[in-house]
C-alpha cells in the first residue's frame, strides 16, 4: 500500500499548475486531434502562456473526439468535445488566459 501512496503523491505533484490534455489515440487523430494539438501549442506560444499541453489516450468517447481536457486554477475542470482549430485557439485565449469557460463546447464539467 505504501508504494501506491508514493505513486499517487508523485502523480499529484506533477499535476500542479494549469494543463491541457488532448486525446491523441487513433480515434482522436482521425477526428483532427493532431491539428488541435498544434493549434493549442501555437496559440500558447504566440501569447507567451505557461500551460502544460500533453497528449493522452482514449477516453472511450470516440463519438465526441477530438476531446480536450483543461484545468486552470480558479476555473472548473472542463472537457471540451468536437474541438476544431478555432476552438483550440479560443481555449487558450478565453479559458486559459481569460478564465472564461466556452459553454458551447463543453462535453463534461467536473
Amino acid at each position: 500500500m505504501q508504494k501506491l501512496d508514493e505513486i499517487k503523491n508523485k502523480f499529484q505533484q506533477t499535476q500542479k499548475g494549469s494543463w491541457i490534455k488532448v486525446g491523441m489515440s487513433t480515434c482522436g487523430i482521425a477526428a483532427g486531434a493532431d491539428v488541435v494539438m498544434a493549434a493549442l501549442k501555437d496559440e500558447a506560444r504566440k501569447n507567451n502562456v505557461s500551460v502544460r499541453i500533453e497528449q493522452c489516450g482514449c477516453a472511450g468517447m470516440c463519438f465526441a473526439e477530438p476531446l480536450v481536457e483543461v484545468f486552470v486554477e480558479g476555473v472548473p475542470q472542463v472537457t471540451y468535445g468536437a474541438v476544431k482549430e478555432d476552438t483550440a485557439r479560443a481555449i487558450i485565449q478565453k479559458h486559459v488566459m481569460g478564465k472564461e469557460i466556452l459553454n458551447d463546447y463543453i462535453y463534461k464539467m467536473q
